[in-house]
C-alpha cells in the first residue's frame, strides 16, 4: 500500500491524494505536522525529505517527493492520466512546469499568507502576488474556453496538479475564482464530478482552521 505523508491544508499533497483516489488505489495518509514546524526538524528531513516539504509518497522502498514527480510516476506506473501520445505527454509536462512556476506557486503563497501565516501579510506583497495570480489565471481561463481539460479530451495529471489548491474554501484566499474566471470554475466542477473526488479536509489528516487574516 502507498503511504502518503500529507496534511489537510496542503494543496500539493491533495494533488497526489486526488489522483490516488481517482485511480482507486488504497493508501495510508500519514499526518505531517507542518504547521507545528515538523518539516523544519533535521531529523524529519533526514528521514523523509531533505527539502523539508510535503507531500512524500512511499511505494515500498521507493520514496518520492515533489508533487509533479509523484504524479508523473503514478501515471507511468498505472498507465492512466499521463497523456496518450508523445505530443500529449510533452504538453502535460509543459503545463506541469507552468503550474509549479506560476499557476499554483503564486496562488498557494497568497492563500498561505492570508489563511495560515503567523504574521499579518504585507499588503504590498499581497498586491504583487495578486497581480501574478491574475496573469496566470487569465492564461488558463482562456485556454479552458475551448478545452474541457488542460490537455486533450480527458483528465491528465496536469489537471490534478493545477486544481490542487482550488478545492479549499474561498474564504481562505478571499478570491472568487469561479466568479472572476468562469472557464476555470466550470473546469473545477468537471473535476469534482470525477470518481474519487472529495474535499481535501475529508481526505487528508489534520484540523481545518479558520483563516487567520481574512481581512488582509
Amino acid at each position: 500500500m502507498y503511504r502518503l505523508h500529507c496534511f489537510a491544508q496542503s494543496g500539493n499533497a491533495f494533488k497526489v491524494a486526488f489522483m490516488l483516489r481517482a485511480l482507486e488505489l488504497p493508501f495510508e495518509a500519514v499526518h505531517v505536522a507542518f504547521l507545528d514546524g515538523a518539516t523544519a526538524d533535521p531529523a524529519w528531513r533526514d528521514a523523509h525529505n531533505e527539502m523539508g516539504e510535503a507531500p512524500v509518497l512511499e511505494d515500498g522502498d521507493l520514496r518520492l517527493t515533489q508533487s509533479g514527480a509523484i504524479l508523473t510516476y503514478l501515471a507511468k506506473k498505472h498507465g492512466h492520466f499521463g497523456g496518450v501520445t508523445e505530443a500529449e505527454q510533452l504538453e502535460v509536462l509543459r503545463w506541469l512546469l507552468f503550474d509549479n512556476h506560476k499557476f499554483t506557486s503564486y496562488y498557494a503563497t497568497y492563500r498561505f499568507m492570508k489563511a495560515l501565516g503567523k504574521h499579518r501579510p504585507d499588503p504590498v506583497i499581497l498586491k504583487f502576488l495578486l497581480s501574478r495570480i491574475e496573469g496566470a489565471f487569465n492564461i488558463v481561463d482562456q485556454h479552458l474556453a475551448s478545452s474541457a481539460y488542460i490537455v486533450g479530451d480527458s483528465p491528465t495529471i496536469a489537471d490534478f496538479s493545477m486544481s490542487g489548491y482550488h478545492f479549499f474554501p474561498q474564504e481562505e484566499s478571499g478570491i472568487d475564482v469561479a466568479g472572476r474566471w468562469p472557464h476555470i470554475g466550470a473546469w473545477l466542477e468537471r473535476l469534482k464530478a470525477l470518481p474519487g473526488w472529495a474535499s481535501p479536509y475529508d481526505v487528508m489528516p489534520g484540523e481545518r482552521l479558520p483563516p487567520r487574516w481574512p481581512d488582509a
